[in-house]
């Protein structure tokens, strides 16, 4: 299995306000840039997005580390969130709906295409790759007005 390094973020202006993405794809030496915006959305809706979007240009089932500095995303998989809220009919423990259920059901159909592994970094910090995503993002949402 292809082993490929996904960089991702998501930035809002205003939350919600207009929104943009940004993710970086590392396979065998190459690197691929990608990224895209919303006139109206919210952050969390740009975070899941850049990581739907990095997995879905993949062509072929592979082993992915996904790097992002959204805990609401990293953690959903790490603690377990997304598949107490599958087994519950996508409700949270207070019986309230999830939020940004559309996009929680694609990415956790595109986990399980690939095996996927996520990782928690520090956002807006010295992490070249994830200022490089969050440049990304930010310029996606310039590109919007």
């Amino acid at each position: 299995m292809k082993k490929v390094t996904l960089y991702t973020d998501g930035a809002c202006s205003g939350n919600p306000g207009a929104g943009g993405w940004g993710a970086v794809l590392l396979y065998g030496g190459h690197s691929v840039e990608l990224s895209g915006g919303e006139r109206e959305t919210t952050n969390n809706r740009m975070e899941l997005t850049a990581v739907i979007e990095g997995l879905k240009r993949l062509k072929y089932p592979c082993e992915v580390d996904v790097y992002s500095d959204s805990a609401y995303t990293v953690n959903a998989f790490l603690q377990g969130w997304l598949y107490a809220w599958e087994m519950s009919g996508w409700r949270k423990a207070d019986g309230k709906p999830v939020s940004n259920d559309d996009l929680w059901k694609e990415l956790l159909a595109l986990t399980r295409i690939h095996t996927v592994h996520f990782f928690k970094v520090k956002g807006h910090a010295d992490n070249e790759l994830n200022n490089r995503c969050d440049a990304l993002a930010r310029k996606a949402i310039s590109s919007l007005s």
